[in-house]
């Protein structure tokens, strides 16, 4: 069960440092991946007093480049929901063919596409189609999963590359294979007919094939997806512990608490320490630097406090001059 201490805590550091590095993410960031997955939550009572039957919400994951793991939650996964997420982000979005990203990327024309937001497919669902029907006999499905195994396997060559040559590489290895297996997806389209496993992965290919091909476009961008879906996983299997969020409320703060635990993970600190210094820290910190707090730049900011006041149990903290180096 969340404390009600926990649940206040969420509340603050969601809407200080958490909001922080999601308008971080929003307006810096060059590469997000995200996911979600629906979650149980208790409504609020009716008038008379009576508690309702659970509802399903839906938490959304988003991994921003090397800097932060963030989690947020939604009442409905719907194209509102991810607008008011992602509005406003000019880079790369990979995620799964869900249509509600369609509004970031297929809205009304644009006299540039140098400045929206860009879609990026994920090779790992595409291969996940092309798996079952492999599974259940159709030489479709082992036919498409030898030519994605191909595309993984040049890649990785590339894998440790900057990613300017990686780019490179990619474009004389790796496009090749891509350009093949597009035009055999045509071809076999062409032969099959019907609706089962086998044209349900040519089918899955075909439309997202803009998207797929996007991942060539940057020597920044994975394959796959499947960082977003390990990020994830802390949320399902969680599940498994609790049976559903008190509220909406409740839902929200513990988003916040996945958001730094998460991120404290990405870059080697420990979250039960930082929270006990961060909420310490943050009544006096400026509105302005809550940036500076999130644990990607946590050991510099802590680096820059005063020792003796860090070892108080209770004490006001003596705010440093903000870090030239915490701009990207």
């Amino acid at each position: 069960m969340m404390s009600r201490y926990v649940d206040e805590a969420g509340g603050s550091l969601g809407a200080s440092i958490v909001h922080a590095m999601w308008q971080d993410a929003i307006h810096n960031a060059a590469i997000i991946s995200t996911d979600a997955t629906g979650a149980m939550v208790q409504p609020e009572k009716r008038q008379d007093g009576q508690r309702q039957a659970c509802k399903k919400g839906h938490f959304f994951t988003a991994v921003v480049d090397c800097d932060h793991v963030l989690f947020a939650y939604a009442e409905r996964h719907t194209q509102d929901a991810v607008r008011q997420l992602f509005g406003g982000f000019k880079g790369f979005l990979q995620c799964d063919a869900s249509n509600v990203y369609d509004i970031l990327d297929r809205g009304p024309p644009k006299d540039t596409d140098d400045e929206s937001i860009k879609l990026v497919g994920c090779w790992a669902h595409c291969r996940r189609y092309f798996f079952e029907a492999a599974v259940c006999k159709y030489p479709v499905g082992l036919q498409g999963l030898l030519r994605i195994r191909a595309i993984y396997a040049a890649d990785d060559h590339f894998r440790k590359l900057p990613s300017a040559k990686r780019k490179l590489a990619r474009d004389e290895h790796v496009r090749p294979l891509v350009d093949a297996f597009f035009e055999w997806v045509q071809q076999t389209r062409l032969a099959h007919q019907g609706r089962n496993l086998a044209t349900k992965a040519i089918g899955y290919a075909t439309n997202q094939e803009q998207e797929l091909r996007r991942v060539l476009a940057d020597g920044r961008l994975p394959l796959d997806n499947t960082r977003a879906e390990r990020s994830l996983r802390k949320v399902v299997v969680g599940r498994k512990n609790w049976m559903f969020y008190g509220s909406d409320s409740h839902a929200e703060s513990a988003a916040a608490i996945f958001s730094l635990v998460a991120s404290c993970r990405l870059h080697g600190i420990d979250p039960q320490q930082y929270l006990d210094e961060v909420m310490r820290v943050l009544p006096d910190w400026p509105k302005d630097r809550h940036l500076e707090l999130s644990p990607k730049y946590w050991r510099v900011t802590r680096g820059n406090l005063d020792p003796a006041e860090l070892d108080s149990f209770l004490c006001c903290f003596t705010v440093p001059p903000a870090a030239l180096n915490f701009a990207r």
